[in-house]
């Protein structure tokens, strides 16, 4: 079902979601608005009662049933944000909702749903992934006659969403540009088909996941596609296929796409918790991370430029990895490998080489009686090109540095895992895996892998998210290579060959 933009309008002029939702506020962010030479705000739809966004677009779809819709009962499917949304909501129209999450959802995540849901939520836990969880769904809709409640391709969810627009012209008609984080593109579609009705010159720009970047594939493509896979740091935008009506509203209205990685949202994480003390969520700070790199590569200065911070159900566990990679994302760390003799104050000359600056980190271990091999993390005062020319300088003294700043392999499992190389893993072949996290997983990966080739190394290391992080290698003879990507596929498990990846090369090959 599509809608005109005028019907769009209407719908979000006359919504009735304050029924339960709040009017949050558009916060300036003086600290980062000083840094960046822009005025900085922010939409914080943290203060709404589940804590995101989610609650607007539910809420605008329940309220639109008729009344034989409302008796039957409705059905969704999420491991996040839009599920605590419908059990709100469900509450408090008094209405029963059942609610399929995957096994693997974080227990806090469970709990979260069923205390805002109350005796009206009931929480199904089904499959691995949300794939079959949302499969699960569309078959408890048909067999029993439960409306489903989408969280994003629904045109009375996107006018739900659309809300937030309609209170950011009110707190600021001033702004000359607008981030919008995207996953299934319900926010971005809603905020988008108000605002260039009523403000055409506004800038909107979408901001996505390096990782998940489904609204770009689709604009590249012309139509909606389907990612093969998508990152799970930032799981509120791990979305692998945009909406079919959210893509057609972004396509018309959106001005332009920015992708953001993994460390930048980090460091727009503290950014926002340095002006504000609150917590975001890693899609709730995407779009802060976009107008520091924005403001920065087209070198901006005195405008108005808002973001949302559409969500702040962290969990706490995650805090450990933001707090490792804020400073790369914010440019005031790097890290780089490098060779050393092994001779007595090598060190000492090396520290002095670096100029002063203070070293955050510094692995190693003794593995070869010339050489030793250092992972090194440095403090830096004026970004990239700072270090750039510490690079430089560290060649022109006969070092040879090895960026590792953007390699992930480096940052995930070889920072932990510094001991040197080996001398027995021959023919050794180095996969990176995503472990669903449930009990099972690692056994199921011993019987189908670890039986038939020796393991030899293995890295895992939780970060509070629905999938684990692995890295393992195994010693894999050229004539049973066909046999043992038989058995990868077997697994099920996404994963990657990482054998020639520098850092591995650098320190454990």
């Amino acid at each position: 079902m599509t809608l005109e933009a005028a019907d769009y309008l209407k719908k979000i002029l006359l919504s009735p979601v304050y029924d339960v939702a709040v009017h949050s506020d558009l916060d300036l962010l003086p600290r980062l608005s000083a840094e960046l030479g822009n005025q900085i705000w922010l939409k914080r739809e943290d203060q709404q009662p589940v804590k995101s966004f989610k609650l607007r677009g539910a809420y605008s779809r329940i309220a639109a049933l008729s009344e034989q819709q409302k008796q039957a009962g409705i059905v969704t499917a999420s491991a996040g944000n839009h599920a605590q949304g419908v059990a709100y909501a469900a509450r408090k129209s008094g209405i029963n909702a059942t609610i399929v999450m995957p096994e693997t959802t974080p227990d806090i995540k469970v709990e979260a749903v069923r205390r805002f849901g109350g005796s009206a939520a009931n929480v199904v836990l089904h499959g691995t992934s949300f794939d079959q969880a949302n499969a699960h769904a569309h078959a408890l809709s048909e067999n029993k006659g439960l409306t489903l409640v989408p969280p994003f391709d629904d045109p009375d969810v996107i006018a739900g969403q659309g809300t937030i627009a309609k209170e950011i012209l009110e707190q600021n008609p001033h702004l000359d540009t607008l981030f919008i984080a995207v996953g299934g593109g319900g926010l971005a579609a809603g905020i988008a088909v108000y605002l260039k009705q009523l403000k055409p010159e506004i800038r909107l720009i979408a901001v996505e996941a390096e990782e998940s970047a489904c609204l770009l594939a689709a604009k590249r493509a012309g139509k909606p596609v389907t990612l093969p896979s998508v990152g799970i740091f930032a799981d509120g935008v791990a979305v692998k296929t945009i909406g079919t009506e959210p893509f057609r509203l972004c396509q018309k209205y959106l001005d332009d796409i920015i992708t953001v990685t993994n460390d930048e949202i980090c460091g727009a994480i503290k950014d926002i918790f340095d002006d504000t003390r609150v917590i975001a969520e890693p899609a709730g700070a995407m779009s802060i991370a976009a107008i520091r790199k924005y403001a920065k590569e087209y070198n901006l200065s005195g405008a108005n430029l808002g973001g949302i911070l559409c969500g702040a159900n962290i969990n706490f566990h995650t805090l450990r990895y933001v707090s490792e990679r804020c400073e790369l994302g914010e440019q005031k760390e790097a890290i780089f490998g490098v060779e050393l003799k092994e001779q007595q104050g090598e060190f000492k000359r090396f520290c002095e080489s670096l100029g002063g600056r203070v070293l955050t980190e510094f692995n190693y271990r003794h593995s070869h009686q010339q050489r030793a091999k250092l992972f090194v993390g440095i403090k830096l005062k004026q970004g990239l090109e700072e270090y750039h020319a510490l690079l430089d300088s560290l060649e022109g003294k006969g070092y040879k540095p090895v960026d590792l700043s953007d390699n992930e392999l480096s940052k995930l499992h070889i920072r932990h895992m510094i001991g040197g190389s080996t001398s027995v893993a021959e023919e050794e072949c180095v996969f990176t895996f995503e472990f669903p996290e449930y009990p099972g997983a690692l056994m199921n990966f011993l019987n189908t892998l670890g039986e038939n080739w020796n393991i030899t190394l293995f890295h895992y290391r939780n970060h509070g998210a629905a999938s684990g992080l692995v890295m393992a290698g195994f010693s894999i003879k050229p004539e049973e290579r066909a046999d043992f990507d038989q058995h990868l596929l077997a697994l099920g498990y996404d994963y990657e060959e990482v054998t020639n990846n520098a850092a591995y090369q650098f320190f454990l090959r």
